[in-house]
């Protein structure tokens, strides 16, 4: 009897692990099936991103706070930042595009940047998919970034390069309680300021590009005209003619009144905004950006001022226009595969939006949208758009390729340390021009 209840105690047990097992692995095939059709909502998708976003600028922290925000709300789609300072930026990106091995995920320039890219067929059109955008991004500031028909990026902020910023209180103590409009009286300023004992001009020309983009882009537009680059560009002019030239003659003007902080070459830009910011100069030539740190966030923003640089004898520019361009444009590599590109374009469209300007907006960044001026819009901003809104003339790398640009950058950095003239810097950059 014993060994009978054993036998049926141990049947029953042998039936039982038979039936578990057998739930267990109809419940595996039932969760298999149920993953092989939600794989593509649970699986992690990685995109690689290569900005300029390391400086302190308040423009920056805005962009990697959004990136941040995307990551929350898209937990299965993650980027890979590859941050890399402005200076080496294009760099960077040129060598990456020879290679063919772009990010996923890239942010551009309009203009002569954009064109290598797209002859390589690099980035992704987005014509299908503009309608995220209709409305919101000004018209004026995608053209730079349309190439053919094809849209190939959303600009993410709108940048004037050659904003002067000025102590009013050291201006005052020579005489200025207004900013100079003419390039006779600027002179003269600078010329009192140096008899005051105050460094003019702070200039970070480290990175080398200050020289040729905050300063040479509005000067060479006062001297030959806002349509003069376009015109190198076509081959109608040259950096030689004579307006150019004397254009070029600014810099070395300036440097042997001793206007710039002797370290100028060995600072970078945002060294520079320090040295305005600590009272150490005068003026800062810079873009709209940095008004961020030196007015908006800054207790003692009100005494400091904006303004543009002045009319010069003999000029062919407006001298109401500042240097500008949509930069920052958001672009998607070509090719990617059909997971990795709706994932890239999930980020675009939650990226660029409206609430991205308006946060840039009140960071006091200027922005290439249609977006309500509230009151929280800080005063400063409101200032700048004014003194901005009277056209816009090329910047000098947004047109001229970036062999002749790079050589325009070494030519000004060489006559800031008295060697090379205008003359040579004018010749050596336009035997690059086209190549």
């Amino acid at each position: 009897m014993k060994k009978w209840t054993r036998l049926t105690f141990a049947m029953v047990m042998a039936t039982v692990m038979i039936v578990v097992a057998a739930c267990g692995n109809q419940k595996e095939n039932n969760e298999g099936a149920n993953n092989t059709g939600g794989a593509s909502q649970e699986e992690t998708i990685t995109l690689t991103m290569m900005h300029p976003w390391t400086s302190p600028n308040v423009d920056n922290e805005v962009y990697k706070a959004r990136i941040a925000a995307f990551e929350a709300q898209f937990p299965h789609i993650k980027i890979q930042q590859d941050g890399v300072a402005a200076a080496q930026y294009k760099t960077k990106l040129f060598t990456l595009a020879t290679a063919n091995n772009l990010a996923d995920i890239n942010v551009t320039w309009p203009g002569a940047d954009l064109e290598p890219l797209v002859k390589g067929d690099l980035l992704m059109p987005l014509n299908d998919y503009m309608d995220n955008w209709n409305g919101l991004v000004l018209e004026d500031s995608l053209v730079g970034y349309n190439a053919d028909g094809n849209q190939l990026a959303i600009p993410t902020k709108r940048n004037f390069v050659d904003i002067i910023y000025y102590n009013k209180e050291y201006l005052a103590q020579v005489g200025y309680n207004e900013f100079p409009t003419t390039y006779e009286d600027f002179i003269d300023m600078i010329k009192k300021l140096k008899e005051a004992g105050i460094t003019p001009i702070s200039l970070g020309n480290k990175e080398k590009w200050p020289l040729q983009s905050s300063y040479m882009s509005i000067i060479g537009q006062r001297f030959a005209g806002e349509d003069f680059l376009n015109k190198v560009m076509a081959g109608e002019a040259q950096l030689t003619d004579p307006q150019y030239v004397k254009a070029i003659a600014v810099i070395d003007e300036l440097t042997k009144l001793e206007a710039f902080n002797v370290d100028a070459n060995n600072m970078d830009s945002v060294q520079a905004q320090d040295y305005l910011i600590q009272g150490k100069a005068a003026m800062h030539i810079s873009s709209a950006t940095v008004d961020g740190r030196i007015r908006t966030n800054n207790e003692e923003g009100d005494k400091f001022g904006i303004a543009l640089f002045p009319s010069v004898p003999g000029g062919l520019g407006d001298p109401k226009m500042s240097a500008g361009v949509s930069q920052f444009g958001i672009s998607i590599k070509n090719g990617l595969d059909e997971k990795k590109q709706a994932a890239a374009l999930e980020f675009i469209k939650f990226f660029v939006s409206e609430e991205l300007y308006t946060d840039l907006a009140k960071a006091g960044i200027l922005v290439p949208a249609n977006v309500e001026m509230g009151d929280d819009i800080s005063p400063y901003l409101k200032e700048m758009y004014e003194l901005t809104s009277h056209g816009t003339a090329p910047v000098f790398d947004a047109v001229i390729n970036t062999q002749a640009a790079k050589e325009f950058e070494n030519g000004l950095q060489a006559i800031t340390v008295g060697r090379g003239t205008a003359e040579e810097v004018a010749q050596d950059t336009q035997a690059l021009i086209g190549k």
